[in-house]
């Protein structure tokens, strides 16, 4: 009930929609995203219809939701979030181990390949955890989703929504990497498809230079 009311409280401040007709995934599903703001994920769980909300996980930083009761409440009992500590990996803070055992368990994720939140307007070069969690497990279907404006209506550092309308694009899904596939070829290949699902043309500052 509280999830519920959570969604559609979030869809009314944010205007996104819920989408239908998106089947389960036999294999498991990533959702990759976009980063600009803690409203991300958020937005990406509101979007998703009931049976898909209740078995989709986000993947969030643990030092902003694990800061003060309500967050920690929040991310423990609605979002059932992953909560990945920043800083050196070790064998008992292994985020991939982390997440790949969601994935086993039959849930999804929501991750966000840049590791960072930007500023809204560019999408970072991706970080290699999707590459690492697509290897270690094959089969798991990666959903782009373009998030816009989100930045806005939740500014870095602000606690007030600001009243504008934001979107989440879903776009289709692909598999991991095939035997062979350099990362950083297909980190690249992922990013292009997550910029196709929101349209997005990049302009080559060195060709602008160049002109």
């Amino acid at each position: 009930m509280i999830a519920a009311i959570g969604a559609f409280l979030v869809r009314l401040i944010t205007g996104v929609r819920e989408i239908h007709g998106l089947p389960d995934s036999p294999h498991g599903r990533v959702y990759y995203a976009n980063h600009s703001s803690h409203l991300d994920f958020v937005v990406i769980w509101a979007a998703l219809e009931p049976h898909l909300r209740a078995k989709v996980r986000p993947v969030a930083a643990a030092d902003y939701w694990e800061k003060g009761p309500i967050r920690r409440w929040l991310a423990k009992n609605v979002f059932r979030a992953v909560l990945i500590p920043r800083g050196k990996i070790t064998k008992a803070n292994d985020p991939i181990g982390a997440m790949t055992a969601v994935l086993d368990a039959g849930d999804d994720l929501i991750f966000f390949p840049e590791g960072t939140r930007g500023d809204g307007q560019r999408v970072g070069e991706f970080r290699p955890g999707l590459h690492a969690m697509a290897r270690h497990r094959p089969g798991v279907e990666l959903m782009p989703v373009y998030l816009e404006n989100l930045n806005r209506i939740l500014p870095k550092g602000e606690f007030l929504f600001v009243p504008l309308m934001a979107s989440a694009t879903f776009g289709h899904p692909c598999l991991g990497p095939e035997d062979g596939c350099p990362k950083a070829e297909f980190l690249k290949h992922a990013r292009e498809v997550l910029l196709e699902t929101g349209h997005v043309t990049e302009i080559n500052p060195l060709a602008r230079d160049e002109n």
